[in-house]
């Protein structure tokens, strides 16, 4: 009797086991820097929200995983993917040359370029007048690298880098900066109702967007076929429309099969 007992519990030990097992390799953890507006940031509620967040909820459900966000800074997903922390990264990352030599990216599903906003009070009306001025940027983003790149020629006094969209424009409206730099969706996209500032320049950047693995991760081509889906049975456009208002433009990366990108 007590031997069989034994057996019962080793069975139901190896049970559980395997069922931790088999829970562990349905999830999907995926690292956002939350306050990213409109990508990923949290609601009144507190819940995660955003275009990605939608979007990678819909690709785990679609491959059967379960999706967990963990809120990272955007210069330590890099780190993240690469060291297995997490699965994957989405943060409006752009994809870049120099960046495929040590992680890889799903097909890109937006096209975007950097802007310069500013406190309309400023008088500031384009980048020729951030001449001797403060500059806001993300830590590590393609707007950092363009402002780092232009400096001189721009002739801005000082860079400073945030985590995030919030704190940076909070610092501008409080004037410790004369303008920010990032992303021109979220931009247009956080001054819609906030009528003290404004987007005064597009700065063509050629971005687009997408999700980051490890190199040649594990689930790279699951991620790229099932964004694939989505472009093709419209479920991508859904997402843009629901938070740009609008259906993505015909020739557009949201609306446009693509390869995997390679160096």
């Amino acid at each position: 009797m007590l031997a069989r007992i034994k057996t019962g519990l080793i069975g139901l030990t190896l049970a559980l086991g395997l069922a931790a097992t088999a829970s562990a390799q349905t999830a999907l953890k995926l690292g956002a820097n939350i306050g990213n507006v409109p990508w990923e940031f949290q609601d009144a509620s507190g819940k995660f929200t955003g275009f990605e967040i939608d979007l990678m909820t819909e690709v785990a459900a679609r491959t059967g995983m379960k999706l967990e966000v963990v809120n990272i800074p955007f210069q330590g997903l890099f780190a993240a993917v690469q060291s297995g922390q997490i699965d994957a990264a989405v943060s409006s990352i752009t994809i870049t040359k120099k960046r495929l030599e040590s992680v890889s990216f799903a097909q890109p599903y937006y096209d975007s370029d950097q802007s310069l906003t500013v406190v309309k009070a400023s008088g500031i009306a384009k980048l020729a007048g951030m001449g001797d001025k403060i500059v806001g940027v993300d830590t590590g983003s393609t707007g950092d690298m363009w402002a780092t790149q232009h400096q001189a020629e721009t002739k801005i006094k000082e860079i400073k880098r945030y985590e995030g969209l919030n704190p940076a424009m909070l610092d501008l409206a409080a004037g410790r900066i004369d303008g920010y730099i990032s992303d021109i969706p979220a931009l247009l996209y956080y001054v819609k109702d906030k009528p003290q500032f404004a987007v005064v320049e597009r700065i063509k950047t050629t971005e687009q967007y997408s999700v980051m693995t490890a190199k040649n991760g594990p689930l790279l081509a699951k991620i790229n076929d099932t964004i694939t889906a989505m472009k093709k049975d419209g479920a991508l456009a859904k997402i843009h429309k629901t938070w740009f208002g609008t259906e993505p433009d015909a020739g557009m990366a949201t609306a446009t099969v693509l390869d995997i990108p390679k160096l």
